[in-house]
């Protein structure tokens, strides 16, 4: 539903994936005692967002549990193996009607507060409606996007989602925000490493 609020927005956090390549989950992976999933989902909170929707995998009772504090969640379950574009369908009728919608996943650990309220910022203020991180050189999540691309959506879209509509924008009708630090994203063991070697992740 949308909100009356002038400028309010919805947020999106994408935690839905089964970690394959990293042989655990990586939404229970924790940084100074509190998991990932829990971060992620209470620095999507930390913008205030009239809705909140969190994506995560099918029969995840347990994920859903660790957020149990964070109230006036929406939790949906996508189709298994179908991708983040299947999460983004899945948040969809939830968030289409707002003009701002911050979309984010939970192996970003360096990820602060900060950087969101800034893409949020942005986005008010670019001619495209968007905003993105700059990673590596390349656009990506965190992202502030329309809430009508949810609708245009394509269903065949897998584990693209928006990145191809987002880097095709013009530049300059994009707020970009440069994160070096959110580069690195837990997907392999050796991802793993390297965050619990600058202190992201704790030990085991």
């Amino acid at each position: 539903m949308n909100d009356s609020r002038p400028h309010a927005h919805a947020a999106v956090l994408l935690a839905a994936g089964v970690s394959e390549r990293l042989g655990q989950p990586k939404q229970l992976l924790r940084r100074a005692g509190e998991t990932l999933l829990h971060r992620m989902a209470r620095l999507a909170a930390s913008t205030t967002p009239a809705t909140l929707v969190i994506a995560l995998p099918a029969h995840a009772h347990a994920m859903a549990g660790i957020l149990r504090d964070l109230p006036g969640l929406k939790i949906v379950h996508p189709q298994p193996g179908k991708g983040m574009g299947a999460s983004l369908q899945a948040a969809a009728a939830s968030v289409k009607a707002f003009q701002r919608v911050l979309v984010l996943g939970c192996d970003q650990p360096a990820l602060e507060s900060p950087h969101l309220h800034a893409l949020l910022d942005g986005a008010t203020n670019s001619e495209s409606g968007c905003a993105a991180t700059v990673l590596s050189g390349t656009v990506g999540v965190p992202a502030v996007l329309p809430g009508s691309w949810f609708e245009e959506l394509d269903p065949g879209s897998g584990n693209a989602g928006f990145r191809e509509r987002l880097r095709t924008l013009p530049r300059q009708h994009l707020a970009l925000i440069h994160a070096p630090g959110l580069a690195l994203d837990i997907d392999t063991l050796e991802d793993l490493v390297t965050a619990r070697s600058l202190g992201l992740i704790d030990p085991p």
